[in-house]
């Protein structure tokens, strides 16, 4: 006699594994069922270049701290300095450099795209609502970033503007990327508009780009003849 839940727990055990979507061993695929080395390696790339922006202004940070008037080797004119950026309110935004909060924060697009290179992953619609929130936000920040060096600082941080090179194409293509794949809470109809911006995910990236760069020749009219 196994008891009265024998023959229940007998039919459990014939019965295929079929992991429940929070489970993070669950192997992500892509619509057409494939793993998504793309997102995967474009994750970490921007996250590393980013990090790698983020890192080299703490260093600056470090050095000025050091050494107040030394001049840094991305001061390159008074169009192109570090320095003024560093020396602003706006690059202290929160009491410290906020270098800082890139260097943290670049970890996680790289956490997350080697672990979708390794094959197991969240698919918790929770889990990457939040980490696109959190990219959101970064975009942001380095918007309003860009609109401060530009109308407030009055001058362009080389390593600043490698940081939002790369958050700009992350925001845009890991959204589209999400929306595609109903990872986002918006609906089936989200999931169809996603489906067909997806394709067009790098005109939304080249018209950010080109934003930020007629802002810059229009603000700035006498850049351009200092870079040569």
């Amino acid at each position: 006699m196994v008891g009265p839940y024998g023959s229940i727990i007998a039919r459990l055990l014939r019965m295929p594994f079929e992991p429940t979507c929070h489970d993070w061993r669950v192997t992500e695929r892509t619509l057409d069922g494939r793993r998504p080395w793309g997102m995967a390696v474009f994750l970490v790339v921007t996250g590393f270049v980013g990090l790698y922006g983020a890192f080299s202004l703490v260093l600056d940070e470090f050095t000025k701290a050091a050494h107040p008037h030394a001049v840094l080797h991305c001061d390159v004119n008074p169009f192109i300095s570090c320095s003024d950026v560093m020396a602003s309110w706006q690059g202290h935004l929160f009491g410290f450099p906020n270098p800082v909060i890139g260097v943290m924060g670049f970890v996680a697009p790289i956490a997350v795209g080697v672990m979708l290179l390794s094959g197991g992953i969240l698919r918790a619609r929770g889990f990457w609502a939040a980490f696109n929130a959190g990219v959101f936000l970064a975009w942001v920040f380095i918007t309003w970033l860009f609109t401060q060096t530009v109308w407030a600082i009055g001058a362009l941080c080389p390593w600043c503007m490698l940081v939002w090179s790369m958050t700009i194409p992350m925001f845009w293509i890991l959204t589209l990327w999400n929306l595609r794949r109903g990872h986002l809470p918006f609906g089936a109809g989200a999931r169809r508009l996603g489906e067909t911006l997806w394709p067009y995910g790098w005109a939304f990236v080249l018209a950010n780009y080109l934003i930020i760069a007629l802002v810059i020749v229009v603000h700035f009219p006498n850049l351009l003849p200092t870079l040569f």
